[in-house]
């Protein structure tokens, strides 16, 4: 007998659709759950079987050797047409398969029982079932052995597509992000084309300049394998390799990392006071075009982290104090040092500066 289709046919494909489970590779997890089965069942054949609109479809099977079949063959076709764990103890004494050829010839297909794997709103999208060759029926453990690996199988599928969800809405968040940004950093470069004055349009491209590094910063972290911490080597070479990218032929940017995983929270300020002072250096360190270099490190002294930022340019003004900061880029410096707990120490010997921030890295790392 051939199966009707499902009175919920349309959402019921429709909600297959979203689970976006057809036509993938065998994974293993649901390999051992066919294999369970089968064992406790006691039976040749366990399958995890998916109704399409024209096939029944196996994301796993053990004992058929095949991934899918036509629907018109189909028993757990019919078997999701109703509720609950079905068993049928002889195929052929059932009038819905005694003309299949499945049952009549080989595999002879004599033993059914399946558990729906069912949406939460009460959807049908196949089933977990075991097959014999003989007649015969489970027993109250196995069926409800099976009823619990068939629920195993729906937790897992709920899960991955809650997993592709949440990856598609960041996505959608870090494109809106990207265009945001984008569009601020835009307008900045309008009005500073447009000022007034050469210090109002100096500011507005050093606004425009932090719009853009916060971007890359955000680049940084939705790209990376982790969204609770980044290797900060990595992470920090990044954004140094970008500034380096604006700094003039006569200067040169180097860098010393010792790499360590940090929180995302930290590796953000650490990347904010990194843009800010070698920004800083490059527009104050040379003024009169000399040749020159600046160095970033890091330095790692049991659980105190250490970030150096150097150059052998002119030096800081003598007036100069992390207490009073003048300039927009060592307020964002100092504000930075203050949300980390650190200790930010300016130095100048012999020519140059270094800014050193001091402070405990706990947590991931």
């Amino acid at each position: 007998m051939k199966p009707q289709a499902h009175s919920e046919q349309v959402s019921r494909l429709a909600a297959l659709r979203s689970y976006d489970i057809l036509d993938t590779p065998r994974e293993q997890e649901f390999d051992e759950v066919v294999e369970l089965a089968a064992k406790i069942c006691e039976t040749p054949i366990s399958v995890i079987n998916i109704i399409d609109e024209h096939r029944q479809w196996f994301k796993a099977e053990v004992g058929l050797g095949v991934r899918e079949t036509p629907l018109e063959t189909s028993i757990c076709a019919h078997v999701i047409l109703q509720p609950g764990l079905t068993v049928i103890k002889d195929t052929l004494a059932d009038p819905r398969f005694s003309d299949n050829p499945l049952c009549m010839d080989e595999p002879n297909l004599r033993f059914y029982a399946g558990a729906l794997l069912e949406t939460g709103d009460g959807l049908p999208l196949g089933t977990l079932c075991v097959l014999d060759t003989k007649p015969r029926t489970l027993t109250d453990l196995q069926a409800s052995a099976l009823q619990v690996l068939a629920n195993q199988v729906m937790a897992r599928l709920d899960l991955r597509k809650a997993l592709k969800n949440a990856d598609v809405l960041v996505r959608e968040v870090d494109h809106r992000v990207k265009n945001s940004l984008a569009m601020i950093h835009s307008l900045l470069r309008m009005q500073a084309r447009a000022a007034g004055s050469d210090d109002i349009r100096m500011q507005l491209e050093s606004a425009g300049n932090r719009v853009m590094s916060v971007a890359s910063i955000h680049d940084q972290l939705v790209n990376s394998n982790s969204m609770s911490s980044v290797q900060l080597s990595e992470f920090l070479g990044r954004i140094v390799s970008n500034l380096s990218a604006t700094a003039p032929a006569n200067v040169t940017v180097s860098t010393d990392f010792t790499d360590r995983s940090v929180p995302t929270g930290t590796a953000v300020s650490i990347a904010l006071f990194v843009n800010e002072m070698v920004t800083n250096a490059l527009r104050h360190a040379f003024p009169n075009g000399e040749a020159g270099k600046i160095e970033v490190g890091t330095r790692i002294d049991g659980n105190r982290l250490r970030v150096v930022i150097g150059d052998d340019g002119i030096g800081l003004p003598e007036a100069f104090s992390t207490d009073k900061p003048g300039g927009l880029g060592m307020k964002v410096a100092t504000a930075m040092a203050e949300q980390l707990g650190a200790t930010l120490e300016p130095r100048t010997s012999g020519g140059g500066s270094t800014f050193e921030l001091d402070f405990v890295c706990d947590g991931n790392g």
